[in-house]
């Protein structure tokens, strides 16, 4: 008894400090990157990465407002985010759709194909990616993105299919019997039925996306193209790098992300538990 009782503090003393490592992991650079946005150039040089700034001035994003267009970067990737997720949640949600609902040939096929996709690492197929986009004529243009970002993945269309392995076959029967097509089923009955999933890979994928540096970087260099997240190059130079300036702009980068999880942050947990339970 008295070995059973340790044995489950133990596992609870372990389970608490697995949970505070990770803790530590998680916001100790943040708290890093904060103390440095309210620092001074030689104070940051002669202080610790640790210590708290000695007036939190707000001067370092002053700065970042006046070197970069942030308010452009903010529309360029409000604009890229929603084109994106709208495209993105109405492809998963259809091919979801036809997964389940439909038998054909090459169904395992198109099954294994997503899961290829998801084990290859994306840099091995940049160089086709990035030839493809060149050939179709949008490269330096917002389309780049937009056309990457649209592709759906395999954890898309899993949730999606546990919410449509939910949603009765009976719905589309009867439908089918009183005239509508396979389209008007989708759009008029199973995807309003999805909304939840929808949502929560919505909220997802528009966070990856304003997070994302490296495509809007590599297929928009242009400054008039700029993200929040490309905009922040510019306190990274060959020769110095402005460390209080560059936590500034995190700062400010990452505000938007932070402020849209802690408002729909609800939707995602109530999608992913109700795309993982089962009836």
């Amino acid at each position: 008894m008295e070995s059973t009782v340790f044995i489950a503090n133990l596992g609870k003393i372990l389970y608490y400090l697995l949970l505070s490592i990770i803790t530590l992991i998680i916001f100790v650079p943040l708290l890093v990157v904060v103390f440095a946005a309210f620092k001074s150039a030689p104070e940051l040089a002669s202080s610790s990465p640790f210590s708290l700034p000695i007036s939190w001035s707000f001067k370092n994003f002053i700065v970042v407002f006046e070197k970069t267009n942030m308010l452009l970067g903010f529309l360029n990737s409000i604009s890229i985010t929603v084109s994106s997720v709208v495209i993105n949640a109405i492809l998963g949600a259809m091919t979801a759709f036809v997964l389940n609902r439909f038998n054909f040939r090459f169904k395992k096929t198109i099954f294994l194909l997503f899961i290829v996709a998801s084990v290859v690492p994306t840099y091995t197929t940049e160089v086709a990616r990035f030839q493809t986009i060149k050939s179709l004529g949008v490269y330096n243009t917002l389309f780049a993105p937009l056309i990457i970002y649209a592709g759906t993945d395999l954890m898309q269309i899993f949730i999606y299919l546990q919410f449509i392995e939910k949603i009765s076959k009976q719905l589309d029967e009867s439908a089918l019997l009183d005239g509508a097509s396979y389209f008007r089923i989708f759009r008029s009955i199973l995807f309003p039925l999805m909304l939840p999933a929808t949502a929560t890979l919505a909220i997802i994928k528009a966070v990856d996306i304003m997070n994302d540096m490296y495509i809007p970087y590599l297929y928009m260099p242009s400054k008039k193209l700029s993200t929040l997240s490309t905009a922040l190059m510019t306190f990274v130079g060959e020769r110095a790098t402005y460390w209080n300036e560059l936590s500034a702009a995190i700062i400010l980068v990452m505000l938007p992300t932070i402020l849209m999880y802690l408002i729909l942050r609800k939707f995602i947990f109530a999608g992913l538990m109700d795309g993982a339970m089962k009836e």
